[in-house]
């Protein structure tokens, strides 16, 4: 199976100078969690998540309204292109603690791979997600007490 198999592809993005407000309320109203920073080529220079806008913008006391995304993004993204074994994808994900990856080809993005795309889809072995959702949370059995 192939990233291309589980992805979404109606990904909406924004810009970097697009505001904090402006993200959260996309993110709001399409019921995601996570948004592509694209430039004017539709080239990814960054992801940010509900979780950065929170630790990186109101937990900082900065004003949604003037404060452009590129300020809380994280620019370290890590992604896969359409043709990526699922298996490569979960050990992407794993490796790196992350629960979505934007989908690259050509340098553009063209979809996003999230945790919950690959739980729900009933051809990818349950096994291997729940493994990936452990080692993305860091559990292991030294800490379980």
């Amino acid at each position: 199976m192939k990233a291309k198999d589980c992805m979404c592809n109606n990904v909406i993005c924004c810009t970097p100078d697009s505001t904090v407000y402006d993200c959260a309320k996309i993110m709001s109203e399409n019921h995601i969690g996570c948004v592509p920073v694209c430039d004017s080529n539709n080239n990814i220079v960054g992801l940010v998540t509900d979780r950065d806008i929170v630790l990186r913008s109101v937990s900082c006391n900065k004003d949604s309204n003037t404060t452009p995304i590129s300020d809380v993004m994280s620019t370290k993204v890590w992604a896969c292109n359409p043709d990526s074994d699922i298996k490569e994808v979960e050990k992407t994900m794993s490796e790196n603690q992350v629960r979505r990856l934007p989908v690259i080809e050509n340098n553009k993005v063209v979809g996003m791979l999230t945790l919950g795309d690959l739980a729900k889809n009933p051809n990818v072995n349950d096994q291997c997600v729940c493994n990936t959702i452990e080692n993305i949370c860091g559990c292991d059995e030294k800490n379980a007490e």
